[in-house]
């Protein structure tokens, strides 16, 4: 059996790659005929994520993704436009506005960057 030396010293605890966390995308409209998805987790090239349609106006686009922070916009029938159900937007140098996803590392971490932005509840106030 040959052994390459370039190997033979390599550390055999090699760091894994991201984990990839599952992302779903949903976008409504009766009169769509195609519906894209371009952001920063595709390099703003809204052909590479067509979304799936139901037929009735109901498009969706499961994926996956590293954690992180992306930006991203619908592109519908050629308008680009930001996600309605998006919890938070930042402008684009276009003057409009880019919709802006985080991806957590785990759903756990999902759940408590949730909970940071509730709204604190006092319940000794009427």
């Amino acid at each position: 059996m040959k052994h390459n030396r370039n190997y033979d010293d390599a550390p055999v605890d090699r760091t894994p790659d991201p984990q990839l966390v599952p992302v779903h995308f949903e976008f409504k409209d009766p009169k769509a005929t195609t519906v894209c998805l371009a952001g920063t987790f595709n390099h703003w090239q809204p052909d590479s994520k067509t979304l799936d349609s139901s037929g009735v106006g109901h498009w969706w686009k499961d994926t996956a993704l590293e954690p992180g922070a992306y930006e991203y916009c619908f592109v519908v029938d050629g308008n680009w436009m930001p996600d309605p159900l998006a919890k938070e937007t930042v402008p684009n140098p276009f003057g409009g506005k880019n919709s802006l996803l985080r991806v957590a590392c785990s759903p756990e971490a999902a759940h408590l960057a949730d909970a940071e932005n509730l709204p604190l509840k006092n319940e000794h106030e009427q």
